[in-house]
Protein backbone atom coordinates (compact mmCIF):
# COMPACT_ATOMS: atom_id res chain seq x y z
CA UNK A 1 0.00 0.00 0.00
CA UNK A 2 2.91 2.28 1.10
CA UNK A 3 4.59 1.59 -2.55
CA UNK A 4 1.16 2.41 -4.02
CA UNK A 5 0.95 5.77 -2.83
CA UNK A 6 4.18 7.10 -3.58
CA UNK A 7 3.84 6.25 -6.80
CA UNK A 8 0.24 7.63 -7.22
CA UNK A 9 1.66 10.91 -5.26
CA UNK A 10 5.26 11.16 -8.17
CA UNK A 11 2.57 10.31 -11.11
CA UNK A 12 -0.21 13.14 -9.98
CA UNK A 13 2.64 16.14 -9.30
CA UNK A 14 5.03 15.47 -12.30
CA UNK A 15 2.81 13.83 -15.58
CA UNK A 16 5.67 11.12 -15.73
CA UNK A 17 6.07 9.54 -19.21
CA UNK A 18 7.00 6.00 -19.26
CA UNK A 19 10.73 6.64 -19.84
CA UNK A 20 11.11 8.61 -16.31
CA UNK A 21 8.81 5.65 -14.84
CA UNK A 22 11.76 3.20 -15.19
CA UNK A 23 13.47 5.62 -12.57
CA UNK A 24 10.51 5.70 -9.77
CA UNK A 25 10.11 1.92 -9.95
CA UNK A 26 13.75 1.22 -9.08
CA UNK A 27 13.48 3.82 -6.55
CA UNK A 28 10.08 1.75 -5.11
CA UNK A 29 12.39 -1.43 -5.53
CA UNK A 30 14.97 0.20 -3.22
CA UNK A 31 12.30 0.65 -0.65
CA UNK A 32 11.08 -3.03 -0.82
CA UNK A 33 15.05 -4.09 -0.55
CA UNK A 34 16.57 -1.51 1.84
CA UNK A 35 19.39 -0.65 -0.06
CA UNK A 36 19.27 2.53 1.45
CA UNK A 37 22.69 3.46 -0.03
CA UNK A 38 20.97 3.78 -3.81
CA UNK A 39 18.45 6.66 -2.54
CA UNK A 40 20.51 9.47 -3.16
CA UNK A 41 21.62 8.29 -6.57
CA UNK A 42 17.63 7.04 -7.65
CA UNK A 43 16.02 10.51 -6.15
CA UNK A 44 19.61 12.19 -8.12
CA UNK A 45 18.67 10.35 -11.73
CA UNK A 46 14.64 11.11 -11.42
CA UNK A 47 15.08 14.67 -10.96
CA UNK A 48 17.91 15.16 -13.25
CA UNK A 49 15.82 13.37 -16.14
CA UNK A 50 12.47 14.79 -15.12
CA UNK A 51 13.36 17.96 -15.01
CA UNK A 52 16.48 18.26 -17.06
CA UNK A 53 15.84 22.19 -17.20
CA UNK A 54 13.86 24.89 -16.08
CA UNK A 55 12.42 27.24 -18.33
CA UNK A 56 14.63 29.51 -19.66
CA UNK A 57 13.36 33.07 -20.29
CA UNK A 58 14.10 34.51 -24.23
CA UNK A 59 12.47 36.89 -26.32
CA UNK A 60 12.96 38.51 -29.69
CA UNK A 61 11.52 40.90 -31.92
CA UNK A 62 12.78 41.61 -35.43
CA UNK A 63 10.92 43.84 -38.34
CA UNK A 64 9.71 41.26 -40.91
CA UNK A 65 10.16 43.17 -44.10
CA UNK A 66 13.68 44.83 -42.69
CA UNK A 67 14.79 41.72 -41.31
CA UNK A 68 15.93 44.55 -38.31
CA UNK A 69 16.38 42.70 -35.11
CA UNK A 70 14.34 45.12 -32.71
CA UNK A 71 15.95 42.85 -29.13
CA UNK A 72 17.48 39.85 -28.49
CA UNK A 73 17.95 38.35 -25.30
CA UNK A 74 18.31 34.67 -24.96
CA UNK A 75 17.36 34.48 -28.86
CA UNK A 76 19.71 31.37 -29.63
CA UNK A 77 19.03 29.57 -25.86
CA UNK A 78 17.50 26.03 -26.53
CA UNK A 79 14.09 25.69 -25.22
CA UNK A 80 10.98 23.65 -25.07
CA UNK A 81 8.82 25.30 -27.84
CA UNK A 82 5.58 23.24 -26.08
CA UNK A 83 2.47 24.20 -28.82
CA UNK A 84 4.62 26.52 -31.03
CA UNK A 85 5.27 23.04 -32.60
CA UNK A 86 2.14 23.26 -34.10
CA UNK A 87 2.96 26.19 -36.14
CA UNK A 88 5.22 23.66 -38.12
CA UNK A 89 2.83 21.16 -37.86
CA UNK A 90 0.38 23.85 -39.75
CA UNK A 91 2.92 24.78 -42.13
CA UNK A 92 3.47 20.78 -43.31
CA UNK A 93 -0.29 20.95 -43.74
CA UNK A 94 -0.47 24.12 -45.87
CA UNK A 95 2.42 22.88 -47.76
CA UNK A 96 0.36 19.34 -48.86
CA UNK A 97 -2.58 21.30 -49.77
CA UNK A 98 -0.31 23.59 -51.64
CA UNK A 99 1.02 20.73 -53.75
CA UNK A 100 -2.27 19.17 -53.90
CA UNK A 101 -1.39 16.06 -52.33
CA UNK A 102 -4.36 16.99 -50.00
CA UNK A 103 -7.69 19.24 -50.01
CA UNK A 104 -9.84 21.59 -47.22
CA UNK A 105 -12.04 18.00 -47.60
CA UNK A 106 -9.88 15.08 -47.09
CA UNK A 107 -10.79 12.81 -44.35
CA UNK A 108 -8.20 12.26 -41.53
CA UNK A 109 -8.74 9.01 -39.59
CA UNK A 110 -8.31 8.97 -35.96
CA UNK A 111 -6.11 6.16 -34.34
CA UNK A 112 -6.20 4.82 -30.92
CA UNK A 113 -2.61 6.42 -30.45
CA UNK A 114 -4.13 9.64 -31.24
CA UNK A 115 -7.33 9.65 -29.42
CA UNK A 116 -5.04 8.69 -26.26
CA UNK A 117 -3.20 12.30 -25.91
CA UNK A 118 -3.50 14.42 -23.50
CA UNK A 119 -5.38 17.65 -22.99
CA UNK A 120 -5.62 19.97 -25.17
CA UNK A 121 -7.57 17.62 -27.19
CA UNK A 122 -10.93 17.74 -29.11
CA UNK A 123 -11.63 13.95 -27.46
CA UNK A 124 -11.57 12.64 -31.01
CA UNK A 125 -13.07 8.86 -30.62
CA UNK A 126 -11.14 6.20 -32.85
CA UNK A 127 -12.04 5.34 -35.63
CA UNK A 128 -13.70 8.02 -36.43
CA UNK A 129 -12.47 11.04 -39.50
CA UNK A 130 -11.69 14.76 -39.17
CA UNK A 131 -11.44 16.60 -42.40
CA UNK A 132 -8.18 18.83 -42.92
CA UNK A 133 -10.09 22.52 -42.74
CA UNK A 134 -11.85 21.10 -38.89
CA UNK A 135 -8.21 20.03 -38.02
CA UNK A 136 -6.85 23.59 -38.90
CA UNK A 137 -9.14 25.08 -36.99
CA UNK A 138 -8.73 22.88 -33.94
CA UNK A 139 -4.92 23.43 -34.02
CA UNK A 140 -5.01 27.00 -34.28
CA UNK A 141 -8.01 27.74 -31.61
CA UNK A 142 -8.04 25.20 -29.86
CA UNK A 143 -4.39 23.75 -29.86
CA UNK A 144 -6.20 20.15 -29.78
CA UNK A 145 -2.96 17.48 -29.51
CA UNK A 146 -5.27 14.49 -30.50
CA UNK A 147 -5.77 16.40 -34.09
CA UNK A 148 -1.55 16.94 -34.18
CA UNK A 149 -1.09 13.56 -34.26
CA UNK A 150 -4.02 12.46 -36.59
CA UNK A 151 -2.30 14.92 -38.93
CA UNK A 152 1.37 13.54 -38.04
CA UNK A 153 0.23 9.80 -38.94
CA UNK A 154 -2.22 10.51 -42.27
CA UNK A 155 0.47 12.69 -43.48
CA UNK A 156 3.51 11.10 -42.19
CA UNK A 157 2.31 7.66 -41.74
CA UNK A 158 3.75 7.97 -38.15
CA UNK A 159 4.38 10.62 -35.94
CA UNK A 160 7.80 9.88 -35.45
CA UNK A 161 8.31 9.76 -39.20
CA UNK A 162 6.34 12.84 -39.57
CA UNK A 163 8.76 14.86 -36.60
CA UNK A 164 11.52 13.67 -38.93
CA UNK A 165 10.03 16.00 -42.13
CA UNK A 166 9.39 18.21 -39.67
CA UNK A 167 13.01 18.74 -38.60
CA UNK A 168 13.74 18.64 -42.19
CA UNK A 169 11.67 21.57 -43.23
CA UNK A 170 12.81 23.66 -39.81
CA UNK A 171 16.47 23.19 -41.24
CA UNK A 172 15.60 23.93 -45.13
CA UNK A 173 13.74 27.29 -43.98
CA UNK A 174 16.86 28.19 -41.50
CA UNK A 175 16.11 27.16 -38.23
CA UNK A 176 19.18 25.63 -37.70
CA UNK A 177 19.21 24.58 -33.51
CA UNK A 178 15.36 23.22 -34.18
CA UNK A 179 14.42 19.37 -33.63
CA UNK A 180 10.94 18.21 -33.66
CA UNK A 181 10.19 15.10 -31.94
CA UNK A 182 6.22 14.90 -32.10
CA UNK A 183 3.51 17.36 -34.12
CA UNK A 184 1.91 18.50 -30.80
CA UNK A 185 4.91 19.84 -28.19
CA UNK A 186 3.63 17.63 -25.68
CA UNK A 187 6.97 17.06 -23.54
CA UNK A 188 9.95 15.54 -25.16
CA UNK A 189 13.39 16.07 -24.00
CA UNK A 190 15.16 16.02 -27.12
CA UNK A 191 12.07 18.44 -29.06
CA UNK A 192 13.99 21.56 -28.51
CA UNK A 193 13.89 25.08 -30.66
CA UNK A 194 14.63 28.84 -30.12
CA UNK A 195 13.17 32.37 -30.13
CA UNK A 196 15.46 33.43 -33.22
CA UNK A 197 14.25 29.91 -35.29
CA UNK A 198 10.51 30.30 -33.84
CA UNK A 199 10.39 33.95 -34.83
CA UNK A 200 12.12 32.43 -38.56
CA UNK A 201 9.11 29.98 -38.88
CA UNK A 202 6.84 32.76 -37.85
CA UNK A 203 7.50 34.69 -40.93
CA UNK A 204 8.11 31.62 -43.23
CA UNK A 205 4.30 30.37 -42.68
CA UNK A 206 2.97 33.82 -43.82
CA UNK A 207 5.69 34.56 -46.87
CA UNK A 208 5.06 31.00 -48.39
CA UNK A 209 1.59 30.33 -47.64
CA UNK A 210 -0.18 33.89 -47.27
CA UNK A 211 -4.14 32.62 -48.03
CA UNK A 212 -3.82 30.32 -45.01
CA UNK A 213 -1.82 32.57 -43.14
CA UNK A 214 -5.18 34.43 -42.48
CA UNK A 215 -6.81 31.88 -40.68
CA UNK A 216 -4.40 32.54 -37.36
CA UNK A 217 -7.06 35.65 -37.13
CA UNK A 218 -9.77 33.20 -36.30
CA UNK A 219 -10.89 33.80 -32.35
CA UNK A 220 -13.75 30.81 -32.39
CA UNK A 221 -14.22 27.84 -33.80
CA UNK A 222 -16.85 25.12 -33.54
CA UNK A 223 -16.77 21.86 -33.91
CA UNK A 224 -19.81 19.46 -33.84
CA UNK A 225 -21.80 22.14 -31.49
CA UNK A 226 -19.07 23.17 -29.15
CA UNK A 227 -17.43 26.98 -29.59
CA UNK A 228 -13.88 26.58 -29.02
CA UNK A 229 -12.07 30.09 -28.30
CA UNK A 230 -8.60 30.74 -30.04
CA UNK A 231 -5.79 31.00 -26.77
CA UNK A 232 -3.94 33.94 -28.51
CA UNK A 233 -5.46 36.44 -25.93
CA UNK A 234 -3.76 39.55 -28.43
CA UNK A 235 -6.26 38.45 -31.00
CA UNK A 236 -8.82 41.14 -30.82
CA UNK A 237 -7.10 42.94 -27.79
CA UNK A 238 -3.73 44.52 -29.24
CA UNK A 239 -3.83 46.27 -32.04
CA UNK A 240 -2.99 45.07 -36.09
CA UNK A 241 -2.35 41.41 -34.34
CA UNK A 242 -3.37 38.84 -37.07
CA UNK A 243 -1.69 35.45 -35.22
CA UNK A 244 0.00 33.56 -34.45
CA UNK A 245 0.74 31.34 -31.70
CA UNK A 246 0.45 30.30 -27.84
CA UNK A 247 2.05 27.35 -26.27
CA UNK A 248 2.65 25.88 -22.74
CA UNK A 249 4.29 22.92 -20.74
CA UNK A 250 5.57 22.82 -17.54
CA UNK A 251 9.07 22.56 -18.84
CA UNK A 252 8.62 25.14 -21.26
CA UNK A 253 6.29 27.83 -19.10
CA UNK A 254 4.52 30.19 -21.35
CA UNK A 255 5.20 30.45 -24.47
CA UNK A 256 3.76 33.33 -27.63
CA UNK A 257 4.56 34.21 -30.69
CA UNK A 258 2.98 36.85 -32.57
CA UNK A 259 2.38 39.06 -35.44
CA UNK A 260 1.35 42.49 -35.85
CA UNK A 261 1.32 44.77 -38.78
CA UNK A 262 0.38 48.70 -38.48
CA UNK A 263 0.58 51.34 -40.98
CA UNK A 264 2.58 48.60 -43.77
CA UNK A 265 5.14 47.59 -41.02
CA UNK A 266 4.94 43.91 -39.54
CA UNK A 267 6.96 42.68 -36.42
CA UNK A 268 7.19 39.04 -35.32
CA UNK A 269 7.48 38.85 -31.52
CA UNK A 270 8.50 35.59 -29.93
CA UNK A 271 8.37 35.31 -25.73
CA UNK A 272 9.50 32.21 -24.70
CA UNK A 273 9.64 30.68 -20.65
CA UNK A 274 6.75 33.29 -19.40
CA UNK A 275 5.58 32.70 -15.72
CA UNK A 276 2.10 33.46 -16.66
CA UNK A 277 -0.07 33.89 -19.41
CA UNK A 278 -1.23 36.70 -18.71
CA UNK A 279 2.36 38.43 -17.54
CA UNK A 280 3.70 36.94 -21.03
CA UNK A 281 0.89 38.65 -22.72
CA UNK A 282 1.60 42.22 -20.99
CA UNK A 283 5.77 41.53 -21.28
CA UNK A 284 4.90 40.86 -25.34
CA UNK A 285 2.98 44.07 -26.11
CA UNK A 286 5.55 46.44 -23.90
CA UNK A 287 8.33 44.94 -26.42
CA UNK A 288 6.53 45.62 -29.74
CA UNK A 289 5.40 49.05 -28.51
CA UNK A 290 8.66 49.77 -28.27
CA UNK A 291 9.70 49.02 -31.34
CA UNK A 292 6.84 50.39 -34.02
CA UNK A 293 7.77 53.78 -35.17
CA UNK A 294 4.66 55.20 -34.45
CA UNK A 295 4.42 54.41 -30.61
CA UNK A 296 1.11 54.73 -28.99
CA UNK A 297 1.45 56.73 -25.78
CA UNK A 298 -0.68 53.89 -24.21
CA UNK A 299 -0.65 50.08 -25.12
CA UNK A 300 -3.74 49.76 -28.09
CA UNK A 301 -5.32 47.37 -26.04
CA UNK A 302 -8.87 46.08 -25.97
CA UNK A 303 -10.75 43.27 -23.67
CA UNK A 304 -12.75 41.47 -25.10
CA UNK A 305 -16.55 42.30 -25.53
CA UNK A 306 -19.18 40.87 -23.09
CA UNK A 307 -20.74 39.51 -26.38
CA UNK A 308 -17.79 36.88 -27.43
CA UNK A 309 -18.25 34.67 -24.40
CA UNK A 310 -21.61 33.70 -23.79
CA UNK A 311 -22.82 35.35 -20.43
CA UNK A 312 -25.58 31.96 -19.99
CA UNK A 313 -24.14 29.06 -18.04
CA UNK A 314 -24.94 25.70 -20.10
CA UNK A 315 -26.26 22.55 -18.59
CA UNK A 316 -23.18 21.43 -16.32
CA UNK A 317 -22.97 17.66 -15.72
CA UNK A 318 -19.15 16.96 -13.73
CA UNK A 319 -16.71 14.61 -14.61
CA UNK A 320 -15.89 13.52 -10.90
CA UNK A 321 -19.14 12.04 -9.90
CA UNK A 322 -18.01 12.84 -5.73
CA UNK A 323 -17.80 16.02 -6.67
CA UNK A 324 -20.59 18.07 -5.09
CA UNK A 325 -21.20 21.51 -6.18
CA UNK A 326 -23.80 23.93 -4.77
CA UNK A 327 -25.76 25.89 -7.70
CA UNK A 328 -24.83 28.64 -9.72
CA UNK A 329 -26.77 31.26 -10.92
CA UNK A 330 -28.39 30.33 -14.45
CA UNK A 331 -26.91 34.29 -15.78
CA UNK A 332 -24.77 36.73 -14.68
CA UNK A 333 -25.16 40.72 -14.50
CA UNK A 334 -21.28 41.57 -14.77
CA UNK A 335 -20.85 45.25 -14.80
CA UNK A 336 -18.45 47.06 -16.89
CA UNK A 337 -15.03 46.89 -16.65
CA UNK A 338 -13.52 50.72 -15.40
CA UNK A 339 -10.06 50.18 -16.67
CA UNK A 340 -8.23 47.54 -19.35
CA UNK A 341 -5.75 46.84 -16.74
CA UNK A 342 -8.02 45.74 -14.22
CA UNK A 343 -8.07 42.45 -12.35
CA UNK A 344 -10.58 39.20 -12.80
CA UNK A 345 -10.58 36.19 -11.83
CA UNK A 346 -12.89 32.89 -12.51
CA UNK A 347 -15.18 30.84 -9.69
CA UNK A 348 -15.35 27.23 -10.26
CA UNK A 349 -17.30 26.21 -7.26
CA UNK A 350 -17.56 25.45 -3.50
CA UNK A 351 -17.41 22.12 -2.11
CA UNK A 352 -17.98 20.40 0.96
CA UNK A 353 -14.20 18.53 1.24
CA UNK A 354 -10.99 19.89 0.52
CA UNK A 355 -9.75 16.63 -1.66
CA UNK A 356 -12.38 17.42 -4.06
CA UNK A 357 -11.81 21.71 -4.55
CA UNK A 358 -8.14 20.08 -5.19
CA UNK A 359 -9.81 17.99 -8.09
CA UNK A 360 -11.61 20.65 -9.33
CA UNK A 361 -8.78 22.50 -9.74
CA UNK A 362 -6.69 20.08 -11.02
CA UNK A 363 -9.19 19.14 -13.58
CA UNK A 364 -9.83 22.99 -14.43
CA UNK A 365 -6.20 23.36 -15.28
CA UNK A 366 -5.90 19.90 -17.63
CA UNK A 367 -8.75 21.49 -19.44
CA UNK A 368 -7.08 24.77 -20.67
CA UNK A 369 -3.46 24.18 -19.60
CA UNK A 370 -2.28 26.77 -21.90
CA UNK A 371 -4.32 29.75 -19.86
CA UNK A 372 -4.17 27.97 -16.65
CA UNK A 373 -0.89 25.81 -16.87
CA UNK A 374 0.72 26.43 -13.38
CA UNK A 375 -1.44 29.06 -11.72
CA UNK A 376 -2.15 28.23 -8.63
CA UNK A 377 -5.55 28.20 -7.52
CA UNK A 378 -6.53 30.02 -4.81
CA UNK A 379 -8.68 27.53 -2.32
CA UNK A 380 -10.72 29.85 1.12
CA UNK A 381 -12.46 28.35 3.40
CA UNK A 382 -16.09 30.25 3.38
CA UNK A 383 -19.53 29.26 5.50
CA UNK A 384 -23.17 29.96 3.85
CA UNK A 385 -26.44 29.28 6.08
CA UNK A 386 -28.63 26.09 4.98
CA UNK A 387 -31.76 27.56 5.30
CA UNK A 388 -33.95 24.06 4.71
CA UNK A 389 -32.37 22.77 8.39
CA UNK A 390 -31.52 25.81 9.66
CA UNK A 391 -27.45 25.00 9.94
CA UNK A 392 -24.41 26.57 9.10
CA UNK A 393 -22.45 24.83 6.32
CA UNK A 394 -18.17 24.78 5.46
CA UNK A 395 -17.16 25.05 1.98
CA UNK A 396 -14.50 25.33 0.03
CA UNK A 397 -14.50 27.92 -2.49
CA UNK A 398 -12.46 27.58 -5.32
CA UNK A 399 -10.55 30.47 -7.45
CA UNK A 400 -8.13 31.59 -10.58
CA UNK A 401 -7.19 35.01 -10.02
CA UNK A 402 -5.09 37.19 -11.94
CA UNK A 403 -6.57 36.98 -15.13
CA UNK A 404 -7.31 39.73 -17.38
CA UNK A 405 -11.03 40.09 -18.61
CA UNK A 406 -10.77 38.18 -22.24
CA UNK A 407 -8.76 35.31 -20.53
CA UNK A 408 -11.28 35.07 -17.71
CA UNK A 409 -14.30 34.85 -20.63
CA UNK A 410 -12.23 32.16 -22.45
CA UNK A 411 -11.14 30.30 -19.82
CA UNK A 412 -15.14 30.11 -18.87
CA UNK A 413 -15.77 29.03 -21.88
CA UNK A 414 -14.16 26.09 -22.65
CA UNK A 415 -14.69 24.89 -19.13
CA UNK A 416 -18.38 24.92 -19.70
CA UNK A 417 -18.00 23.01 -22.73
CA UNK A 418 -16.02 20.64 -20.97
CA UNK A 419 -18.65 20.10 -18.23
CA UNK A 420 -17.43 21.94 -15.74
CA UNK A 421 -19.05 24.93 -14.00
CA UNK A 422 -17.23 28.56 -14.10
CA UNK A 423 -17.89 32.26 -13.37
CA UNK A 424 -15.94 35.04 -14.87
CA UNK A 425 -15.85 38.07 -12.85
CA UNK A 426 -13.76 41.38 -12.17
CA UNK A 427 -11.65 41.42 -8.87
CA UNK A 428 -13.93 44.87 -7.32
CA UNK A 429 -16.84 42.37 -7.41
CA UNK A 430 -16.36 40.71 -4.73
CA UNK A 431 -13.95 41.89 -1.58
CA UNK A 432 -14.61 39.01 1.05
Amino acid sequence: MANFWIWTVFNSFFNISKTYQFFLFNYIDCLNSKRLILFPLIILAVFVFIFPANAKYASFIINENTKRIYHNTNADTLNYPASLTKIMTLYMIFDALETKKITMNTKFKVSKRASRQPPSKLHLPAGSTISVKNAIMALITKSANDVATVVAENLGKSERNFAKLMTKKAQKLGMTRTTFKNASGLPNRAQLSTARDMATLGIAIRRDHPKFFELFKTKHFVYKGIKYTNHNNLLGSYSGTDGIKTGYTYASGFNLVASVERNGQRIIGVVFGGKKARSRDKHMINLLNKHFKTQPSKPLVRMAKPSEVPLTRPKISLVEKNIKSFDIPSSLNLPPSKNEEEDWFIQIGAFKNRLNAHKAARNARNIVPEQLGNLPASLSKITRSNDKNNTIEHLWRVRFVELAENQARSVCAELWTSGLSCIPLPANSDKS
